[in-house]
């Protein structure tokens, strides 16, 4: 049994690092369909946020209709996938504008929420909780190295933007056909009664102490990862150039580099440090060092390279790295028959706290410059300390 776990939570993971490379496929190309659609950076922000908006929409759907607790997750898992990759696939071969752009987008973000929260309740199911930390840490970590992948791809050749779309599609078609013919659900949940139709349990869970201070820890952590994620690219891009006068620094491998492999490595050392120190201290950790790469990100704009690097390393990886903190230990204190409502809804409300900072960003560089854009995502990693903290104090289930 334990033998066939490993096997599983690694298809699980290999499933996410494939269809999480549709999510940011848009935003690696930015630069050229800017040139290429004439469009205004402001425009440009919506092929993210339309992402994170329609992930936002799948995730309340599945919420109120229970889908990751009542569908076979592994079908439901594949389903998503394969119409995300759809979704991307006509992108790149049929899209010459905003106005066929941003709804593709849009559904690629509501089919992605059957993708992401349905792999965490999958790996919960493989994973016995004195190991869930370490489980999370992987998923999440191949979560992260998948939302890379369009960066490595387009930072391996000159390849045009229709390329590297196309292949993000193919990637996250794949990852379905993996989920489709290779995972199944695991065991750890089989005991629990049949979840009957509760829309009301994503509002329940917050009346719990335990499930409402670790949703507000992850609700800060969301309020920072994803706009960094976004825009670290410009950030470096608008340093390079105030450093050396130049304005097309190619940043594509220095952004895979921050966000994938340090990203994959902090989820990883998150996930131990949760199971070997415990839930609170290893979320309170991560915030703590990702909140002072905010307050000093302004010292390392126009530093040297190979400073803004080591910034860049650490900062991805102590910002995702408690993302499986978060999952791990609301799996453990919700209620056992929603865990895959209590997942989704997690992530619904904190992706809709993305499309505000994603948005907020870029307004804020341009009135006060990139060197202190991110200076207002500093109040997510401070809220979430002080909520896992708490946390930390009396972690009981529900």
């Amino acid at each position: 049994m334990t033998h066939r776990a490993g096997g599983q939570r690694a298809l699980i993971a290999v499933v996410q690092v494939l269809g999480m490379a549709v999510w940011f496929s848009a935003s690696a190309v930015v630069p050229a369909l800017r040139e290429q659609w004439h469009i205004s950076a402001t425009a440009a922000v919506w092929l993210t946020a339309s992402v994170q908006l329609g992930f936002v929409v799948g995730a309340v759907t599945s919420t109120a209709l229970n889908l990751a607790d009542r569908v076979r997750a592994h079908l439901l898992m594949a389903l998503c996938a394969a119409l995300a990759a759809a979704c991307t696939g006509v992108f790149a071969v049929a899209v010459d504008g905003l106005a066929a752009a941003v709804p593709l987008r849009f559904l690629t973000g509501v089919f992605l929420a059957g993708v992401y929260p349905v792999g965490m309740k999958l790996t919960a199911s493989w994973a016995p909780p004195a190991r869930r930390g370490l489980a999370f840490g992987v998923m999440i970590g191949a979560l992260t190295l998948g939302s890379a992948l369009p960066h490595l791809i387009g930072g391996l050749g000159d390849l045009p933007w229709r390329a590297v779309m196309a292949a993000a599609a193919g990637c996250t078609a794949a990852g379905a056909l993996v989920s489709v013919a290779l995972v199944r659900e695991g065991p750890q949940f089989a005991h629990a009664a049949p979840a009957a139709p509760h829309p009301g349990y994503a509002l329940t869970m917050f009346g719990q102490r335990g499930p409402r201070l670790v949703n507000l820890g992850y609700f800060g952590h969301m309020w920072e990862l994803y706009a960094l994620w976004t825009w670290l690219p410009s950030f470096l891009i608008a340093g390079a150039a105030a450093r050396t006068g130049r304005e097309d620094a190619d940043v594509s491998l220095v952004a895979f580099l921050a966000i994938g492999v340090a990203g994959l490595a902090g989820c990883l050392g998150g996930g131990w440090a949760a199971d070997r120190f415990g839930r609170s201290r290893a979320g309170v950790a991560a915030l703590v060092v990702s909140g002072a790469c905010c307050l000093l990100s302004p010292l390392f704009f126009t530093a040297p390279p190979a400073a803004v690097v080591a910034l860049g390393v650490i900062w991805g990886a102590a910002a995702v790295a408690d993302s499986g903190v978060f999952s791990t230990s609301l799996s453990e204190v919700a209620d056992e028959r929603y865990v895959g409502t209590a997942l989704t809804a997690q992530t619904a409300i904190g992706f809709a706290l993305t499309v505000i900072t994603i948005q907020l960003v870029p307004v804020v560089a341009g009135a006060v410059g990139w060197r202190w854009a991110f200076w207002l995502l500093v109040p997510g990693p401070l809220v979430g300390a002080t909520a896992m903290r708490a946390f930390g104090r009396r972690p009981v289930r529900a």
